[in-house]
């Protein structure tokens, strides 16, 4: 909560001693004043109290966000401490590189975890995903394997990079070989299109708050929990050298005894 106390306000006599009255602000909870002793023939000087209430949620509650944060952005609750977000420009570039890495942490944690269960479930012969990289393909070389993901991906990422630059540009005709129409870029960040949002959902883009909300922040793969998800389960495989169902599965078999504090300490013993 915002206390703001202020002295000296100068009101004309009164034959009341104090008042409360309710504030049209719907940020605020009301105002109590009380005046102090004065002598006759002066005017009388008033303390005002004014308590306001948050309206927006905050990552610690009762700490004011910066002003830079004023909570428009999607999954805004004012946490910079290091004030990384003052220069407009660089926050607008922030939500870009989190909106990206969200997303690819959404891919992997739902690749790492579906290829894992089965691979231990026998379902089918699979590496765990740490080693999956040094399989050898028979349709074709890692190096060329290698090669063909670098230039899908510099391409992909030249074309997001270049509407970030200048948005919708990358939606003009003869841009993207004619499939235009399919992409309709939305904004940068949400290319959308029948290509990239099927279902319809979100077309305007600019007022759903809501979808952007659950992207980077509401469920169970999204956003920044698949990114803390990524990191634990890279933490996992560094510690204990198998995959994350394997470390599931043992914890289930004792969870008293094998938890991540067990699994710490016997590492380092």
């Amino acid at each position: 909560m915002a206390v703001a106390v202020g002295r000296g306000f100068l009101l004309q006599p009164s034959s009341s001693s104090s008042f409360i009255s309710k504030d049209v602000n719907k940020s605020s909870i009301g105002i109590t004043s009380a005046f102090l002793p004065a002598k006759p023939g002066t005017t009388r000087r008033y303390l005002a109290t004014v308590v306001r209430a948050q309206q927006r949620p905050t990552w610690l509650p009762g700490v004011d966000p910066p002003p830079y944060l004023d909570g428009t952005l999607a999954g805004d609750f004012g946490f910079d401490p290091l004030g990384l977000g003052e220069d407009p420009e660089s926050l607008r570039w922030y939500v870009q590189a989190e909106l990206v890495h969200a997303r690819f942490a959404m891919a992997g944690v739902a690749g790492i975890l579906f290829t894992d269960l089965l691979r231990v479930t026998g379902i089918r012969e699979l590496p765990v995903w740490y080693e999956a990289g040094a399989v050898e393909f028979k349709f074709a070389s890692t190096r060329t394997l290698f090669i063909v993901q670098l230039l899908l991906m510099g391409f992909a990422e030249t074309k997001r990079y270049m509407d970030y630059i200048s948005p919708g540009s990358q939606a003009k005709e003869g841009s993207f070989f004619g499939l235009e129409a399919s992409l309709e870029g939305l904004e940068p960040g949400y290319p959308g299109g029948p290509l990239l949002n099927p279902l319809g959902l979100a077309k305007d883009i600019r007022n759903a708050r809501d979808w952007k909300l659950k992207e980077i922040k509401n469920a169970l793969l999204t956003g920044r929990l698949a990114m803390v998800a990524m990191l634990g389960i890279f933490v996992q495989a560094s510690v204990t050298h198998v995959g994350p169902i394997d470390n599931i599965l043992e914890h289930l078999s004792d969870p008293w005894h094998k938890t991540i504090i067990q699994t710490l300490a016997n590492s380092g013993s």
